[in-house]
């Protein structure tokens, strides 16, 4: 007698099995993750193509790995973290960083900038139960990273076309200008030309729409520098239109404050 035969029956083709998807969550606020939650029509699709193996946000279910594709959210903020995203690396086939804090160590970056050590007593009644790490560091600072999902939080369209760009073998296409771009498409005037509103648009990527901007108000940078963000002459127009220099280094500082471009803008404003 005879085990089970691996061959299909005749006749009846299997079913290739789904490819294995994975959210993770380090130091973050969980809007990215969210993100995937709020796809709506779109989410039945996703689930029909892919078997979510571990997404705490959404079910208790977990599978272990490997996985096909890891979208992970969060910086790297204690050594329990820095042990665990290699853990996380080392089972996943592709590793997508998806918003800010997993691109550049999100707003808690700002720690970067001071000794955290100075600020624990202040803020913990007992400190020496806290067991963190000086800096918040994005992802990619501790392994390697196929894509870089940017926002804060991302984009939902943008992110549905990188899982399905994961599934189909090519590259997202996600474009890597500028929210000026988004506004010229869109016919929104430029706030900076025609209300003197400071705009960080200019040094931004797309992907969000132009929200901000299409309610006259200038862009905030949740997506983080494009390709080639010319900050230094945004800097100075800003100063033109009045902002004093410490002003312009706290607006580099936000969503994407360890961003190296807006970090060297914002440290060149406060050396001035």
């Amino acid at each position: 007698m005879t085990g089970p035969s691996s061959e299909p029956a005749a006749g009846r083709p299997t079913r290739p099995a789904r490819p294995t998807l994975a959210v993770w969550k380090f130091a973050s606020c969980d809007g990215c993750q969210l993100t995937l939650l709020n796809c709506e029509d779109e989410l039945a699709g996703v689930a029909a193509l892919v078997q979510v193996a571990n997404f705490p946000e959404a079910s208790r279910a977990v599978i272990t790995g490997p996985y096909d594709l890891s979208l992970v959210e969060g910086s790297i903020t204690t050594p329990g973290d820095a042990e665990r995203i290699q853990a996380v690396r080392d089972a996943s086939r592709f590793l997508v960083t998806i918003g800010a804090c997993a691109n550049s160590g999100g707003i808690q970056a700002l720690r970067n900038l001071r000794a955290a050590d100075e600020y624990l007593p202040v803020v913990y009644a007992r400190p020496d139960y806290i067991d963190t790490l000086r800096t918040s560091t994005p992802i990619a600072d501790h392994v390697r990273v196929d894509f870089e999902l940017r926002g804060c939080p991302i984009d939902r369209r943008q992110l549905l076309e990188v899982i399905t760009a994961f599934l189909h073998g090519r590259k997202p296409g996600i474009p890597g200008h500028s929210v000026c771009v988004e506004c010229k498409r869109a016919g929104i005037t430029c706030v900076m030309v025609a209300h003197g509103t400071p705009c960080l648009g200019p040094v931004t990527q797309a992907g969000c729409g132009a929200i901000c901007p299409s309610c006259t108000r200038g862009c905030y940078g949740c997506f983080g520098p494009m390709e080639t963000p010319n900050t230094a002459a945004l800097s100075a127009w800003w100063r033109a239109l009045g902002v004093s220099r410490p002003d312009v280094a706290r607006a580099f500082r936000t969503f994407n404050a360890n961003a190296v471009p807006f970090r060297t803008e914002a440290e060149t404003n406060d050396e001035s």
